[in-house]
Protein backbone atom coordinates (compact mmCIF):
# COMPACT_ATOMS: atom_id res chain seq x y z
CA UNK A 1 0.00 0.00 0.00
CA UNK A 2 2.16 2.79 -1.22
CA UNK A 3 1.77 6.13 0.50
CA UNK A 4 0.64 9.05 -1.55
CA UNK A 5 2.12 12.51 -1.65
CA UNK A 6 0.64 15.05 0.76
CA UNK A 7 -2.63 16.37 -0.49
CA UNK A 8 -2.73 14.08 -3.49
CA UNK A 9 -5.33 11.54 -4.47
CA UNK A 10 -4.14 8.00 -3.71
CA UNK A 11 -3.13 5.97 -6.75
CA UNK A 12 -5.65 3.17 -6.28
CA UNK A 13 -4.07 1.13 -9.05
CA UNK A 14 -1.02 0.57 -6.84
CA UNK A 15 -2.97 -0.34 -3.70
CA UNK A 16 -4.37 -3.64 -2.56
CA UNK A 17 -7.74 -2.28 -1.47
CA UNK A 18 -8.68 -5.63 0.06
CA UNK A 19 -6.14 -4.96 2.82
CA UNK A 20 -7.73 -1.58 3.51
CA UNK A 21 -11.06 -3.35 3.84
CA UNK A 22 -9.58 -6.10 6.03
CA UNK A 23 -8.03 -3.60 8.41
CA UNK A 24 -11.26 -1.65 8.84
CA UNK A 25 -13.26 -4.86 9.29
CA UNK A 26 -10.82 -5.91 12.02
CA UNK A 27 -11.46 -2.73 13.99
CA UNK A 28 -15.23 -2.96 13.47
CA UNK A 29 -15.10 -6.53 14.70
CA UNK A 30 -13.20 -5.41 17.80
CA UNK A 31 -16.04 -2.99 18.54
CA UNK A 32 -18.59 -5.79 18.18
CA UNK A 33 -16.61 -8.06 20.50
CA UNK A 34 -16.35 -5.37 23.16
CA UNK A 35 -20.06 -4.60 22.89
CA UNK A 36 -20.68 -8.24 23.78
CA UNK A 37 -18.26 -8.08 26.69
CA UNK A 38 -19.43 -4.87 28.39
CA UNK A 39 -22.49 -5.22 30.61
CA UNK A 40 -23.58 -2.35 32.84
CA UNK A 41 -26.70 -2.74 34.94
CA UNK A 42 -28.29 -1.79 38.22
CA UNK A 43 -28.03 -4.11 41.22
CA UNK A 44 -30.80 -4.88 43.73
CA UNK A 45 -29.55 -2.08 45.98
CA UNK A 46 -29.59 0.44 43.15
CA UNK A 47 -25.81 0.46 42.65
CA UNK A 48 -24.10 0.05 39.28
CA UNK A 49 -22.98 -3.48 38.48
CA UNK A 50 -20.52 -4.37 35.71
CA UNK A 51 -20.26 -7.76 34.03
CA UNK A 52 -18.82 -9.48 30.95
CA UNK A 53 -21.84 -11.25 29.44
CA UNK A 54 -20.16 -12.94 26.49
CA UNK A 55 -17.54 -14.57 28.69
CA UNK A 56 -20.28 -16.20 30.74
CA UNK A 57 -21.61 -18.08 27.72
CA UNK A 58 -20.55 -21.72 27.08
CA UNK A 59 -19.68 -20.91 23.47
CA UNK A 60 -17.30 -18.06 24.33
CA UNK A 61 -13.98 -19.97 24.13
CA UNK A 62 -14.85 -21.49 20.76
CA UNK A 63 -16.01 -18.11 19.47
CA UNK A 64 -12.61 -16.57 20.23
CA UNK A 65 -11.03 -18.89 17.67
CA UNK A 66 -12.91 -16.81 15.11
CA UNK A 67 -13.33 -13.56 17.00
CA UNK A 68 -9.69 -13.03 17.96
CA UNK A 69 -8.64 -11.15 14.85
CA UNK A 70 -5.65 -9.21 16.19
CA UNK A 71 -3.15 -11.61 14.53
CA UNK A 72 -4.73 -10.69 11.19
CA UNK A 73 -4.25 -7.02 12.04
CA UNK A 74 -0.52 -7.65 12.49
CA UNK A 75 -0.37 -9.62 9.23
CA UNK A 76 -1.94 -6.73 7.34
CA UNK A 77 0.23 -4.29 9.27
CA UNK A 78 3.30 -6.25 8.24
CA UNK A 79 2.35 -5.86 4.60
CA UNK A 80 1.87 -2.11 5.03
CA UNK A 81 5.05 -1.69 7.07
CA UNK A 82 7.20 -3.51 4.52
CA UNK A 83 5.71 -1.38 1.75
CA UNK A 84 6.27 1.79 3.76
CA UNK A 85 9.89 0.90 4.57
CA UNK A 86 10.58 0.09 0.91
CA UNK A 87 9.14 3.46 -0.15
CA UNK A 88 11.08 5.25 2.58
CA UNK A 89 14.38 3.70 1.52
CA UNK A 90 13.67 4.47 -2.14
CA UNK A 91 13.47 8.15 -1.22
CA UNK A 92 16.75 8.07 0.67
CA UNK A 93 15.39 7.73 4.20
CA UNK A 94 17.08 5.88 7.03
CA UNK A 95 15.84 3.72 9.90
CA UNK A 96 15.88 6.57 12.41
CA UNK A 97 13.53 8.70 10.33
CA UNK A 98 11.25 5.77 9.61
CA UNK A 99 10.95 4.74 13.27
CA UNK A 100 10.40 8.37 14.25
CA UNK A 101 7.54 8.71 11.78
CA UNK A 102 5.89 5.43 12.78
CA UNK A 103 6.25 6.10 16.50
CA UNK A 104 4.69 9.53 16.12
CA UNK A 105 1.76 8.00 14.24
CA UNK A 106 1.00 5.94 17.35
CA UNK A 107 2.04 8.28 20.14
CA UNK A 108 0.22 11.36 18.90
CA UNK A 109 -3.29 9.81 18.72
CA UNK A 110 -2.69 8.09 22.07
CA UNK A 111 -1.86 11.34 23.90
CA UNK A 112 -5.43 12.77 24.04
CA UNK A 113 -6.71 9.37 25.18
CA UNK A 114 -4.41 9.33 28.20
CA UNK A 115 -5.21 12.97 28.95
CA UNK A 116 -8.92 12.13 28.86
CA UNK A 117 -8.46 9.18 31.21
CA UNK A 118 -6.37 11.28 33.59
CA UNK A 119 -9.05 13.97 33.77
CA UNK A 120 -11.94 11.53 34.16
CA UNK A 121 -10.25 9.38 36.80
CA UNK A 122 -9.07 12.43 38.75
CA UNK A 123 -12.60 13.83 38.69
CA UNK A 124 -14.01 10.48 39.82
CA UNK A 125 -11.53 10.37 42.71
CA UNK A 126 -12.35 13.92 43.81
CA UNK A 127 -16.08 13.19 43.58
CA UNK A 128 -15.55 9.99 45.58
CA UNK A 129 -17.52 7.89 43.12
CA UNK A 130 -17.86 4.16 43.77
CA UNK A 131 -14.22 2.99 43.58
CA UNK A 132 -15.09 -0.56 42.48
CA UNK A 133 -17.19 0.63 39.55
CA UNK A 134 -14.64 3.27 38.54
CA UNK A 135 -11.81 0.73 38.70
CA UNK A 136 -13.76 -1.80 36.63
CA UNK A 137 -14.63 0.85 34.05
CA UNK A 138 -11.02 2.03 33.88
CA UNK A 139 -9.70 -1.51 33.40
CA UNK A 140 -12.21 -2.12 30.62
CA UNK A 141 -11.68 1.22 28.88
CA UNK A 142 -7.91 0.82 28.93
CA UNK A 143 -7.80 -2.78 27.74
CA UNK A 144 -7.24 -2.00 24.02
CA UNK A 145 -4.10 0.01 24.83
CA UNK A 146 -1.95 -3.14 24.89
CA UNK A 147 -1.97 -2.92 21.11
CA UNK A 148 0.07 0.29 21.18
CA UNK A 149 2.89 -1.40 23.10
CA UNK A 150 2.96 -4.43 20.80
CA UNK A 151 2.73 -2.40 17.61
CA UNK A 152 5.37 0.11 18.72
CA UNK A 153 7.75 -2.83 19.16
CA UNK A 154 6.91 -4.20 15.73
CA UNK A 155 7.31 -0.82 14.04
CA UNK A 156 10.69 -0.21 15.66
CA UNK A 157 11.85 -3.62 14.40
CA UNK A 158 10.63 -3.19 10.81
CA UNK A 159 13.98 -2.10 9.29
CA UNK A 160 15.80 -5.00 10.95
CA UNK A 161 13.11 -7.61 10.31
CA UNK A 162 12.67 -6.64 6.65
CA UNK A 163 16.44 -6.96 6.24
CA UNK A 164 16.37 -10.43 7.78
CA UNK A 165 13.41 -11.35 5.60
CA UNK A 166 15.26 -10.25 2.46
CA UNK A 167 18.37 -12.24 3.37
CA UNK A 168 16.94 -15.37 4.99
CA UNK A 169 13.13 -15.43 5.06
CA UNK A 170 12.69 -19.09 6.06
CA UNK A 171 15.44 -19.04 8.65
CA UNK A 172 13.99 -15.90 10.21
CA UNK A 173 10.58 -17.52 10.60
CA UNK A 174 12.15 -20.66 12.03
CA UNK A 175 14.30 -18.84 14.59
CA UNK A 176 11.38 -16.69 15.74
CA UNK A 177 9.09 -19.72 16.00
CA UNK A 178 11.67 -21.67 18.04
CA UNK A 179 12.09 -18.63 20.27
CA UNK A 180 8.33 -18.45 20.89
CA UNK A 181 8.19 -22.14 21.81
CA UNK A 182 11.19 -21.89 24.14
CA UNK A 183 9.79 -18.85 25.96
CA UNK A 184 6.41 -20.54 26.37
CA UNK A 185 8.08 -23.71 27.64
CA UNK A 186 10.11 -21.83 30.24
CA UNK A 187 7.10 -19.76 31.28
CA UNK A 188 4.74 -22.66 31.81
CA UNK A 189 7.41 -24.91 33.33
CA UNK A 190 8.44 -22.34 35.92
CA UNK A 191 4.99 -20.87 36.43
CA UNK A 192 6.43 -17.35 36.11
CA UNK A 193 3.96 -15.58 33.85
CA UNK A 194 6.20 -12.54 33.43
CA UNK A 195 8.70 -14.63 31.44
CA UNK A 196 6.08 -14.64 28.70
CA UNK A 197 6.67 -10.92 28.17
CA UNK A 198 9.75 -11.88 26.15
CA UNK A 199 7.30 -13.09 23.53
CA UNK A 200 6.29 -9.51 22.86
CA UNK A 201 9.58 -9.45 20.96
CA UNK A 202 8.87 -12.74 19.20
CA UNK A 203 5.16 -13.50 18.69
CA UNK A 204 4.00 -10.24 17.11
CA UNK A 205 7.15 -9.73 15.00
CA UNK A 206 6.71 -13.33 13.80
CA UNK A 207 3.10 -12.65 12.81
CA UNK A 208 4.27 -9.42 11.18
CA UNK A 209 6.76 -11.46 9.13
CA UNK A 210 3.78 -13.31 7.65
CA UNK A 211 2.69 -9.94 6.30
CA UNK A 212 6.06 -9.63 4.58
CA UNK A 213 5.48 -13.02 2.96
CA UNK A 214 2.00 -11.90 1.94
CA UNK A 215 3.48 -8.84 0.23
CA UNK A 216 6.07 -11.01 -1.54
CA UNK A 217 3.25 -13.02 -3.12
CA UNK A 218 3.86 -16.32 -1.33
CA UNK A 219 0.18 -16.70 -0.51
CA UNK A 220 -0.74 -15.64 -4.06
CA UNK A 221 1.29 -18.51 -5.44
CA UNK A 222 -0.49 -21.11 -3.33
CA UNK A 223 -3.47 -22.96 -4.79
CA UNK A 224 -6.75 -22.18 -2.97
CA UNK A 225 -6.97 -25.81 -1.87
CA UNK A 226 -3.50 -25.54 -0.34
CA UNK A 227 -4.43 -22.36 1.49
CA UNK A 228 -7.58 -23.97 2.81
CA UNK A 229 -5.61 -27.03 3.91
CA UNK A 230 -3.04 -24.88 5.74
CA UNK A 231 -5.79 -22.93 7.51
CA UNK A 232 -7.58 -26.15 8.47
CA UNK A 233 -4.32 -27.65 9.75
CA UNK A 234 -3.70 -24.56 11.86
CA UNK A 235 -7.12 -24.75 13.49
CA UNK A 236 -6.65 -28.49 13.99
CA UNK A 237 -3.33 -27.78 15.73
CA UNK A 238 -5.02 -25.37 18.12
CA UNK A 239 -7.07 -28.23 19.53
CA UNK A 240 -4.18 -30.29 21.03
CA UNK A 241 -2.34 -27.10 22.02
CA UNK A 242 -5.29 -25.96 24.12
CA UNK A 243 -6.59 -29.39 25.19
CA UNK A 244 -3.39 -31.20 26.18
CA UNK A 245 -1.00 -28.29 26.08
CA UNK A 246 -0.67 -25.47 28.62
CA UNK A 247 -2.52 -22.91 26.55
CA UNK A 248 -5.88 -21.33 27.28
CA UNK A 249 -8.83 -22.54 25.22
CA UNK A 250 -9.75 -18.87 24.85
CA UNK A 251 -7.65 -16.97 22.36
CA UNK A 252 -8.16 -13.91 24.56
CA UNK A 253 -6.47 -15.84 27.34
CA UNK A 254 -3.44 -16.27 25.07
CA UNK A 255 -3.16 -12.57 24.32
CA UNK A 256 -1.12 -11.01 27.12
CA UNK A 257 1.55 -12.26 27.29
CA UNK A 258 1.22 -13.53 23.73
CA UNK A 259 1.71 -17.22 23.07
CA UNK A 260 2.23 -19.74 20.26
CA UNK A 261 -1.51 -20.22 19.46
CA UNK A 262 -1.66 -16.61 18.22
CA UNK A 263 1.05 -17.39 15.67
CA UNK A 264 -0.87 -20.45 14.50
CA UNK A 265 -4.04 -18.38 14.33
CA UNK A 266 -2.21 -15.65 12.39
CA UNK A 267 -1.10 -18.11 9.70
CA UNK A 268 -4.64 -19.46 9.37
CA UNK A 269 -6.05 -15.95 9.08
CA UNK A 270 -3.47 -14.97 6.46
CA UNK A 271 -4.54 -17.96 4.34
CA UNK A 272 -8.23 -17.13 4.78
CA UNK A 273 -7.58 -13.50 3.90
CA UNK A 274 -6.01 -14.56 0.60
CA UNK A 275 -8.93 -16.91 -0.08
CA UNK A 276 -11.38 -14.08 0.59
CA UNK A 277 -9.48 -11.62 -1.58
CA UNK A 278 -11.69 -11.99 -4.69
CA UNK A 279 -14.86 -11.40 -2.67
CA UNK A 280 -13.29 -8.49 -0.79
CA UNK A 281 -12.13 -7.03 -4.08
CA UNK A 282 -15.67 -7.12 -5.45
CA UNK A 283 -16.92 -5.37 -2.32
CA UNK A 284 -14.37 -2.60 -2.79
CA UNK A 285 -15.62 -2.03 -6.32
CA UNK A 286 -18.91 -0.85 -4.81
CA UNK A 287 -18.57 2.89 -4.31
CA UNK A 288 -20.51 3.17 -1.03
CA UNK A 289 -18.31 0.50 0.54
CA UNK A 290 -15.15 2.13 -0.76
CA UNK A 291 -16.25 5.54 0.51
CA UNK A 292 -17.01 4.13 3.96
CA UNK A 293 -13.65 2.32 4.12
CA UNK A 294 -11.78 5.47 3.11
CA UNK A 295 -13.61 7.56 5.73
CA UNK A 296 -12.92 4.97 8.40
CA UNK A 297 -9.33 4.61 7.23
CA UNK A 298 -8.49 8.24 7.80
CA UNK A 299 -9.42 7.91 11.48
CA UNK A 300 -8.85 4.25 12.25
CA UNK A 301 -6.59 4.75 15.27
CA UNK A 302 -9.08 7.25 16.68
CA UNK A 303 -11.91 4.75 16.31
CA UNK A 304 -9.84 1.98 17.88
CA UNK A 305 -8.57 4.01 20.83
CA UNK A 306 -11.86 5.70 21.68
CA UNK A 307 -14.50 3.05 21.03
CA UNK A 308 -14.43 1.50 24.52
CA UNK A 309 -14.75 4.81 26.41
CA UNK A 310 -17.66 5.63 24.10
CA UNK A 311 -19.24 2.21 24.76
CA UNK A 312 -19.06 2.87 28.50
CA UNK A 313 -20.47 6.38 28.15
CA UNK A 314 -23.35 5.27 25.91
CA UNK A 315 -24.09 2.29 28.17
CA UNK A 316 -24.17 4.58 31.18
CA UNK A 317 -26.43 7.05 29.38
CA UNK A 318 -28.97 4.33 28.59
CA UNK A 319 -29.40 3.74 32.32
CA UNK A 320 -30.87 7.23 32.58
CA UNK A 321 -33.54 6.45 29.96
CA UNK A 322 -36.43 4.29 31.23
CA UNK A 323 -36.52 0.98 29.36
CA UNK A 324 -33.37 1.72 27.32
CA UNK A 325 -31.04 -0.46 29.37
CA UNK A 326 -32.08 -4.13 29.47
CA UNK A 327 -30.41 -6.32 32.06
CA UNK A 328 -27.05 -7.62 30.80
CA UNK A 329 -27.21 -11.19 29.44
CA UNK A 330 -30.99 -11.01 29.05
CA UNK A 331 -32.52 -11.75 25.63
CA UNK A 332 -33.43 -8.09 25.27
CA UNK A 333 -29.81 -7.12 25.98
CA UNK A 334 -28.53 -9.42 23.25
CA UNK A 335 -31.08 -8.06 20.77
CA UNK A 336 -30.01 -4.50 21.65
CA UNK A 337 -26.40 -5.09 20.53
CA UNK A 338 -26.93 -4.22 16.82
CA UNK A 339 -28.58 -0.95 17.79
CA UNK A 340 -25.77 -0.23 20.24
CA UNK A 341 -23.22 -0.93 17.49
CA UNK A 342 -24.77 1.69 15.21
CA UNK A 343 -25.04 4.22 18.05
CA UNK A 344 -21.47 3.66 19.26
CA UNK A 345 -19.97 3.77 15.77
CA UNK A 346 -21.89 6.96 15.01
CA UNK A 347 -20.74 8.51 18.28
CA UNK A 348 -17.10 7.57 17.68
CA UNK A 349 -17.18 8.98 14.15
CA UNK A 350 -18.74 12.18 15.47
CA UNK A 351 -16.04 12.39 18.14
CA UNK A 352 -13.41 11.81 15.48
CA UNK A 353 -14.39 15.08 13.81
CA UNK A 354 -12.87 16.83 16.82
CA UNK A 355 -9.78 14.71 17.43
CA UNK A 356 -8.88 13.05 14.12
CA UNK A 357 -6.33 15.81 13.57
CA UNK A 358 -4.14 13.96 16.08
CA UNK A 359 -3.69 11.21 13.49
CA UNK A 360 -2.18 13.62 10.96
CA UNK A 361 1.50 14.25 11.63
CA UNK A 362 2.03 16.61 8.69
CA UNK A 363 5.47 17.69 7.49
CA UNK A 364 7.76 17.18 10.48
CA UNK A 365 11.03 17.76 8.64
CA UNK A 366 14.34 15.97 9.19
CA UNK A 367 14.53 13.54 12.09
CA UNK A 368 16.43 14.40 15.26
CA UNK A 369 19.29 12.18 16.38
CA UNK A 370 18.87 8.46 16.90
CA UNK A 371 19.27 9.01 20.65
CA UNK A 372 16.39 11.47 20.76
CA UNK A 373 14.18 9.12 18.74
CA UNK A 374 15.11 6.21 21.02
CA UNK A 375 14.22 8.20 24.16
CA UNK A 376 10.94 9.28 22.56
CA UNK A 377 10.14 5.70 21.61
CA UNK A 378 10.66 4.55 25.20
CA UNK A 379 8.42 7.38 26.45
CA UNK A 380 5.73 6.26 23.99
CA UNK A 381 6.12 2.56 24.80
CA UNK A 382 6.03 2.70 28.60
CA UNK A 383 2.44 4.01 29.10
CA UNK A 384 0.61 1.31 27.11
CA UNK A 385 2.97 -1.36 28.46
CA UNK A 386 2.18 -0.31 32.04
CA UNK A 387 -1.55 -0.43 31.28
CA UNK A 388 -1.14 -3.85 29.66
CA UNK A 389 0.62 -5.20 32.75
CA UNK A 390 -1.05 -3.41 35.64
CA UNK A 391 -4.25 -2.01 34.08
CA UNK A 392 -5.39 1.57 33.86
CA UNK A 393 -5.74 3.72 36.95
CA UNK A 394 -5.22 7.37 37.84
CA UNK A 395 -1.46 6.98 38.28
CA UNK A 396 -0.88 5.23 34.97
CA UNK A 397 -3.17 7.69 33.17
CA UNK A 398 -1.37 10.77 34.52
CA UNK A 399 2.12 9.36 34.03
CA UNK A 400 1.12 8.13 30.58
CA UNK A 401 -0.13 11.57 29.57
CA UNK A 402 3.17 13.11 30.72
CA UNK A 403 5.38 10.56 28.99
CA UNK A 404 3.41 10.71 25.74
CA UNK A 405 3.64 14.49 25.78
CA UNK A 406 7.42 14.18 26.07
CA UNK A 407 7.44 11.60 23.27
CA UNK A 408 5.42 13.78 20.89
CA UNK A 409 7.51 16.88 21.62
CA UNK A 410 10.75 14.99 21.04
CA UNK A 411 9.51 13.30 17.88
CA UNK A 412 8.34 16.56 16.38
CA UNK A 413 11.77 18.16 16.85
CA UNK A 414 13.56 18.88 13.61
CA UNK A 415 17.02 17.52 13.08
CA UNK A 416 19.87 19.07 11.16
CA UNK A 417 19.98 16.59 8.29
CA UNK A 418 19.90 18.35 4.96
CA UNK A 419 18.36 15.38 3.20
CA UNK A 420 15.48 13.50 4.68
CA UNK A 421 12.36 12.37 2.80
CA UNK A 422 9.08 13.74 4.00
CA UNK A 423 7.20 11.17 6.03
CA UNK A 424 4.48 9.36 4.20
CA UNK A 425 1.23 11.21 4.26
CA UNK A 426 -1.40 9.31 6.16
CA UNK A 427 -2.56 6.60 3.81
CA UNK A 428 -6.22 6.04 3.12
CA UNK A 429 -6.12 3.48 5.89
CA UNK A 430 -3.73 4.49 8.65
CA UNK A 431 -0.79 2.13 8.82
CA UNK A 432 -0.79 2.50 12.56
Amino acid sequence: MSPSAPGSVPDLRRRDLTLDLARVLCVLFVIIVHLLQVGIGVGPDGSLVTSRPAEQEPWFNAATWVGQIMPLFFVVGGFASAAGWSSWRARGGDATGFIRSRTLRLAQPALPVFVFFAIVLATAALAQLAPDVVAAAAVGAGSPLWFLAAYLLCQALVPVMVGLHERAPRRTLLVLAIGVIVVDAVRFTTGVTEIGLVNLLLVWPLVQQLGFWYRDGWFDRRHPVSLLAIAAACYALLWPLTTWGPYSASMLGNLNPPTLPLVVLGLAQACLLRLARPALGQLMEWRPVRAFIFVMGTRLMTVYLWHLPVILIVSGATLLIPGAAPAPSSPAWWWSRPVMFVVVLGAVLALSLLIVRWEAIGDIGPAPSATVVAVAWVCAFVPPFVVMQWFLDLGSAVSGAILLTVAVVLLRRRGRSAHEPSPESRSVVSES
